[in-house]
């Protein structure tokens, strides 16, 4: 309880929630259990468009947010994904999130993570002494 009132990084605060409760009409939600929002109207927006928002499920991290719901977001699909799903090339991979600073990062042979010791490869580094 604590977390939602003091801390934004724990999903939405007490008063964000209130908020989009009050001024926002639930749109969807996508795999990852973030939860999507439109303004009923765009008294409180900047320009003609309604005001967007997500409430993430857990930390909010941007780079939780899939393509698709992204687009919709920033305004640049006027349908959102749950009405007019964006066409899957069979190319594409799923969305992650980032994982940089997690267990699940990627962390290269000879990085301090693991170990900091790597094979030697020709042309490193040469310490200088002096003549």
């Amino acid at each position: 309880m604590l977390k939602a009132i003091f801390t934004w990084w724990n999903g939405a605060t007490i008063g964000q929630r209130f908020h989009i409760g009050r001024r926002g009409l639930f749109i969807g939600q996508d795999e990852l259990g973030n939860r999507y929002f439109e303004a009923r109207d765009n008294r409180d927006s900047y320009d003609d468009s309604k005001r967007r928002w997500v409430i993430y499920n857990g930390y909010a991290e941007a780079s939780k947010v899939p393509p698709d719901w992204h687009g919709w977001l920033r305004h640049t699909f006027d349908e959102p994904p749950t009405t007019a799903p964006l066409k899957r090339r069979a190319w594409e991979k799923d969305h992650r999130p980032n994982l940089t600073g997690t267990v699940h990062a990627w962390r290269p042979k000879g990085s301090i993570s693991q170990g900091g010791e790597r094979d030697r490869a020709t042309g490193d580094y040469q310490a200088w002494t002096p003549e």
